[in-house]
């Protein structure tokens, strides 16, 4: 083509140029734009996301903990800025977690609940893993040359669940998990912060991205030795939990000593944040804890007396006490340090398009968030979020906290619905944080124009979830699943644990009966039945009763 040419000849001309006027300059001007071009790739941060379980906004001796000492995360706090209106978008862990993977609402991949076993997840129209095929901040972030790494958690699919896919497939280049699929190499959940050091010094030479997704403070409670005795002054109850939080406190230091070791702390985007709100604290002891997913065993609920800091509601509850959690961002030079940002309202799925931003990472032009990228409040600017946030939840429904099933939320409104919207709760946040003023009756304008955008926004999901995310494996036939009603010498411990997780819906390791009434819909005597198995005659059935060993 004819400018081709000419653009090639213009070229050769300059070129003659320019190497005629080179020979006249010294050699270190020359190699300038080379090493500027080096430093400018040299320069993108490297970032890691700390991502705590049932960690609750409460939990922190910086927000005003009494008795719960945080010295890594109040560190962290310190030499950066506390985001104090994060919200995720789901209260709990798996939904969460999809929400940031992905920067968009994880019910537009019908996750609403956690991964649970293949039969519980259908019934509740979930896939059985987060689609490969979703728009995934570490593969945006690999394909802009980063190296990739995800160490602990996982639970974006489940332990019972064959034939999920791997981290690879989501754009990791390492990965060391716990809660991953069935036959997967499980992680030693101690080993979160280990694994994460080891990776930093293997790749200090290039830029890389690490979730580090740590257990604490989920139960199983599986506190150490040392915590535990650090501890031993205090009641058993919020000793257990003191040591638990201490480990996850501990873990977040070995990371940031290590940055500080290898020279990289002041290019290293860190984040410090939780999946959900504080689990629901169980009245009595129900005994050992066993987790299938993670394959560990500990202190159950009762040690679960997490802090939500005054806010309303707490795990599993659309309500702040269960969606808004610790967010603390520490990046030297960009991110001022010692801050407080009371005003910005910054979400999970507003972490992909941010991060990327702070790493000059184009995204495609076909994705399409539903985060925004609020890059100006990482470095200190006033900034506002634009787009309002949804929550779509499909669990537990108990009074007083637990009953919303959407929330949306504009500005400082944030209105609460059932369903079908017939019942709302209206909340001005800047002015009621706790949520403990209905102000719906005074402003039935505002009511009606957020009901209709949740209940327009809700009819966008999609009603049954992508069949090539379901698992092909063999489910339990309904006649085996209908002996689990009595006790019976043809079922094993092994069948009747799997039997109690499905049908412990709110995960709290007590199978009440109209839990176990559901799970064996249609059949009968089912009162009498539980009550044959529970055995101390409380009316409730812990997994040790029902399971029989």
């Amino acid at each position: 083509m004819p400018w081709q040419r000419s653009r090639f000849h213009t070229f050769s001309l300059n070129a003659a140029v320019f190497m005629k006027f080179a020979l006249t300059l010294p050699l270190t001007l020359l190699l300038a734009p080379l090493a500027a071009l080096h430093a400018a790739d040299v320069q993108k941060p490297n970032i890691i996301f700390i991502y705590a379980d049932d960690w609750g906004w409460g939990d922190l001796g910086c927000h005003g903990s009494t008795w719960l000492k945080t010295p890594n995360l109040d560190r962290l706090a310190s030499q950066g800025t506390d985001f104090q209106q994060f919200n995720v978008l789901n209260p709990v862990c798996s939904p969460s977690r999809t929400a940031v993977n992905t920067g968009m609402y994880p019910a537009r991949f019908s996750v609403h609940q956690h991964f649970a076993d293949p039969a519980q997840n259908h019934q509740r129209r979930m896939p059985d893993w987060l689609d490969p095929k979703a728009p995934s901040l570490p593969r945006f972030l690999k394909q802009a040359g980063y190296r990739t790494a995800h160490f602990g958690k996982w639970h974006l699919t489940n332990a019972q669940t064959e034939g999920a896919p791997k981290p690879e497939a989501y754009g990791y280049d390492e990965a060391l998990v716990f809660n991953g699929g069935a036959g997967w190499e499980s992680a030693d959940l101690h080993a979160t912060a280990a694994n994460a050091v080891a990776f930093i010094k293997a790749n200090k030479s290039q830029p890389f991205f690490i979730n580090a997704w740590i257990h604490e403070s989920h139960t199983p409670h599986v506190p150490t030795a040392e915590s535990m005795e650090k501890w031993k002054h205090l009641d058993e109850q919020k000793q257990v939990y003191a040591a638990v939080v201490t480990d996850g406190d501990n873990a977040v230091g070995t990371i940031l000593d290590a940055l500080k070791a290898e020279g990289l702390e002041e290019n290293t985007i860190v984040m410090f944040s939780s999946d959900n709100g504080p689990e629901s604290t169980a009245a009595k002891r129900t005994g050992s804890n066993f987790d299938p997913d993670a394959n560990v065993t500990g202190y159950d609920t009762f040690y679960s007396v997490g802090e939500t800091g005054g806010l309303r509601g707490r795990k599993r509850s659309l309500f702040e006490g269960g969606v808004r959690v610790p967010f603390i961002v520490r990046w030297p030079g960009h991110t001022p340090a010692g801050a407080k940002n009371d005003t910005t309202v910054f979400t999970a799925v507003d972490l992909l398009p941010t991060l990327c931003a702070a790493a000059n990472v184009s995204l495609p032009a076909d994705y399409q968030s539903d985060g925004e990228n609020l890059l100006a409040a990482f470095q200190g600017k006033t900034t506002a979020r634009t787009r309002p946030l949804f929550w779509h939840w499909m669990g537990k429904a108990a009074e007083p906290d637990y009953w919303p099933r959407l929330a949306v939320r504009e500005g400082d409104w944030k209105l609460m619905l059932t369903e079908d919207g017939k019942r709302v709760e209206l909340h001005h946040l800047s002015r009621d944080r706790t949520e403990t003023e209905d102000v719906s009756k005074d402003h039935p304008d505002i009511v009606a124009r957020l009901s209709q955008m949740a209940l327009e926004w809700k009819a966008t999901l999609p009603a049954k979830p992508n069949p090539e995310c379901l698992s092909q494996q063999t489910l339990p036939a309904k006649p085996a699943q209908a002996k689990l009603g009595a006790k019976s010498s043809k079922v094993t411990p092994e069948v009747r644990a799997k039997a109690f997780t499905r049908w412990d819906t709110n995960q709290d390791d007590i199978l009440t009966l109209e839990e176990y009434q559901t799970g064996l819909k249609g059949q009968s005597d089912l009162e009498a039945r539980y009550k044959n198995f529970d055995q101390n005659g409380d009316g409730k059935l812990t997994r040790a009763e029902f399971i029989g060993k």
